[in-house]
């Protein structure tokens, strides 16, 4: 019965903000064959190319909350971001709208096969705090890097200033949380930091619209 009520809690918010950011994209909607394969990517390809190359630094380096919070960063963006590539070469991306629903797509993937390992591994109440916060955040950073992608389809510059947004995101949100378990405090950066992306996706997507908008002469 854990196990089924983990999985549940890794999947299940995932999969609903997935339906939600896919339906936000009312314009131009994207083939749901390539957000459906870069969601599955997200939580197979990137994980276990993450987990492979963490496991094998950390093995070289010390363990301590500021190393494992680079190495997260620098780490599963990247491998997020290999996935994003797909629906990219495959010709599916040519605006910001279009990024963030890919990014999303692989970012809400890698979290909840994130979310399902911290569950066999910790149990149900540890899953259900994560399912509260990682699938947003982990979708947040991805779609950062998505917007660069969409930018890159049309011939604009950007992606490398989006990419490290995203690592450097991802860097203060592990970091926060980890220290939070020594000082409290730092959990108050931590819900500023739900905020900030909070804040991010949405200037994503209404900007994304506009652009969709405006390129379609839709109202």
């Amino acid at each position: 019965m854990n196990l089924i009520t983990i999985f549940i809690l890794a999947y299940a918010p995932s999969l609903a903000l997935l339906w939600y950011f896919y339906h936000k994209d009312k314009y131009e909607p994207e083939p749901k064959k390539y957000v459906i394969i870069t969601f599955f990517y997200g939580a197979l390809n990137s994980v276990i190319i993450a987990i492979f190359l963490e496991t094998l630094i950390m093995s070289f380096i010390p363990s301590t909350a500021l190393t494992i919070a680079l190495v997260a960063a620098l780490i599963e963006e990247p491998a997020k971001a290999y996935v994003i590539r797909v629906p990219y070469n495959a010709g599916q991306m040519n605006g910001i709208m279009d990024g963030v629903v890919y990014g999303v797509a692989a970012g809400l993937g890698f979290a909840a096969t994130e979310n399902l390992f911290f569950g066999l591994g910790f149990g149900v109440g540890i899953t259900l705090i994560r399912a509260l916060l990682t699938p947003i955040a982990h979708g947040v950073w991805s779609a950062t890097i998505g917007v660069g992608f969409g930018l890159k389809a049309e011939g604009r510059n950007g992606l490398l200033f989006f990419f490290l947004i995203a690592i450097m995101l991802h860097f203060l949100w592990d970091y926060a949380v980890f220290m939070s378990e020594k000082n409290l405090l730092y959990f108050s950066f931590v819900i500023w930091l739900i905020i900030v992306n909070a804040v991010l996706i949405s200037y994503f997507v209404k900007t994304g619209l506009e652009e969709d908008r405006q390129k379609y002469r839709l109202t």
